[in-house]
């Protein structure tokens, strides 16, 4: 793999196999006979793609996927069982941050031996340590002992050395809720900054709204085992899928209650690591009854927000079926629009669906509060509201779609 080729990391048939024993003395006697004795558990099998320079690929799927796994050998961390790994320029992971801290170290102290370890000399160091501790916000306690640090504290000094120096691939695990919610979006600012200089970056997580915002192809584990690499949009289609589907197994899953808000005590005041929090969600004309039945034909929500300062918010808005299927989301970012900020000092925006399409049933409205680039979630406010929805019509289906015959 040459650098002229545009080709920056490449697995084929990737693969990590654990040998289990069933005891110390049948590990000690498979050492001396050389018999083979052991159980194989495969973490990983069979991964394959290739990432050129700039890429953003999403790795999706559930717990015990394999996802960590694949992070950790591309990070070096792990060596493969099987297959090839190649891969040019510095890599950088985001892992477990602080984890190689040593608590009785000063921050400073730990700059450097965590440096160390992660190819920066002390020479370069020395250059490097009052960015890193400007961008981590530290201040004085940069010279107590890590053990005093809070969580916050120390994730936010691993962030800025892990990140001090640009490389050539990111390994981001789960690494977008560092610190409060000004830190946070400091760090998706200097990952997005990254990426625009070329960066290569893999993003595992959960959260298939930032895969979708931040990832040009993804990749879906199950099992340990690739099912799906490609598109981003067509890889989330398929696991959502698989998703939706483990959840109607699932029996004990409890439907939403009605009017019910994951946010009470936002609408007075913001704690000191919130940037923003939704005030209210307001669907126009429900009617009475359990739920509310929307008295058409126009579904109209209103959406209000307080911010901690004067930064333009994105604000959205997710409609789905009462039982879990996604149908639409709607967010003033990605429309070019913009919410409005009233004399109250409040933010509002209002989406409108006219001639609602669905056919008849119940469906559940969430809402969403987040940067002007709609990357760091400030607030949330999930099934908020369930509604009911009478449709004109018998035929079965979700959704009337606009169509005409020949």
């Amino acid at each position: 793999m040459s650098a002229s080729s545009g080709t920056v990391l490449r697995t084929v048939d990737l693969g990590k196999e654990y040998r289990l024993y069933d005891s110390p003395r049948q590990r000690l006697a498979s050492l001396l006979t050389g018999r083979a004795s052991y159980r194989s558990q495969w973490a990983l099998r069979g991964v394959t793609f290739e990432l050129r320079r700039g890429q953003c690929m999403g790795v999706v799927g559930d717990n015990g996927a394999g996802k960590s796994t694949l992070l950790k050998l591309i990070a070096g961390t792990l060596k493969p069982s099987t297959g090839s790994l190649a891969q040019l320029g510095r890599v950088t992971a985001i892992l477990e941050l602080g984890a190689g801290f040593h608590p009785e170290f000063s921050g400073r102290d730990n700059l450097f031996f965590g440096g160390s370890l992660i190819g920066i000399g002390q020479a370069q160091m020395l250059k490097l340590q009052d960015s890193i501790i400007e961008f981590s916000e530290l201040g004085d306690a940069i010279d107590r002992p890590v053990k005093t640090y809070s969580s916050g504290m120390t994730v936010r000094l691993a962030f800025a050395l892990v990140t001090a120096v640009e490389p050539d691939v990111l390994i981001v695990d789960e690494a977008l809720a560092v610190g409060d919610q000004h830190f946070q979006k400091k760090c998706v600012e200097r990952i997005e900054a990254f990426r625009g200089n070329g960066c290569t970056i893999l993003f595992c997580s959960h959260s298939l709204y930032h895969v979708r915002q931040l990832c040009d192809v993804a990749l879906w584990l199950d099992g340990g085992k690739q099912r799906l690499w490609g598109p981003t949009e067509r890889v989330l289609a398929g696991y959502e899928s698989h998703v939706r589907e483990q959840n109607q197994k699932d029996k004990a899953t409890p439907r939403p209650v009605p009017g019910a808000s994951p946010a009470p005590g936002a609408v007075t005041a913001l704690d000191a690591e919130r940037r923003g929090a939704i005030v209210s969600v307001d669907v126009a004309k429900l009617g009475p009854g359990e739920p509310p039945l929307l008295e058409g034909p126009d579904l109209k929500v209103t959406v209000v927000a307080r911010l901690a300062d004067d930064e333009q918010p994105t604000m959205g808005v997710m409609l789905e079926q009462a039982h879990g299927v996604g149908i639409t989301v709607a967010a003033t970012h990605a429309d070019g629009s913009a919410p409005v900020r009233g004399p109250d000092g409040l933010w509002r925006a209002t989406v409108t669906f006219p001639g609602l399409p669905l056919h008849s049933g119940e469906y559940v409205l969430s809402a969403y509060l987040a940067d002007s680039q709609g990357l760091v979630i400030y607030d949330e406010w999930l099934h908020c509201t369930v509604f009911g929805w009478e449709f004109a019509s018998l035929v079965p289906g979700l959704v009337q779609l606009p169509h005409h015959w020949t």
